[in-house]
């Protein structure tokens, strides 16, 4: 197998669970540097991550939500086969950013990249604008955002 320290930035995708033996286990989604550089629908690397430092592990299952920017640090295992995820064993956790606070409510804004979104728990429809407000359109139900947004920024020029 083979091993490497490192230290890798990513989002924390979901709620860190406990695992066995004051263990502690939490998936980062890992985008690349030269994210401009890949295409549209390049996925996103996932790293599975554990570690079984109390101090970690006690951060991890009071103080991290799902959305935090963290550095994880500690030795990376790359998979024996294809397609399963890398694993990381963490040794050192930094927090660099925290996610927003959520509210829950009958609406809510939510942002994609350079444009904002109102989910209405009343309907499917999306309403799409850009971050200074401009009008985009209508998106049918949350899967069309992207299409419009596509749509938006080739008739645009790119520029939201």
């Amino acid at each position: 197998m083979d091993t490497k320290h490192c230290a890798i930035d990513g989002w924390v995708d979901a709620i860190p669970v406990p695992g066995p033996r004051d263990t502690v286990t939490f998936d980062l989604v890992v985008r690349p540097a030269d994210i401009d550089a890949l295409d549209d629908d390049a996925p996103d690397t996932v790293v599975t991550c554990t570690s079984g430092d109390p101090r970690i592990t006690h951060e991890l299952l009071n103080g991290i939500q799902p959305g935090d920017l963290l550095r994880a640090t500690g030795t990376l295992v790359q998979p024996p086969t294809p397609g399963e995820p890398a694993r990381l064993t963490v040794d050192a956790l930094e927090v660099l950013d925290t996610a927003l606070v959520p509210v829950l409510r009958e609406m809510v804004l939510d942002r994609y990249g350079d444009y904002v979104v109102i989910f209405d728990a009343d309907t499917d429809a999306v309403p799409v604008f850009t971050a200074h407000g401009q009008w985009v359109g209508l998106a049918d139900n949350p899967d069309a955002i992207a299409t419009l947004i596509d749509i938006h920024e080739r008739v645009n020029g790119g520029d939201a």
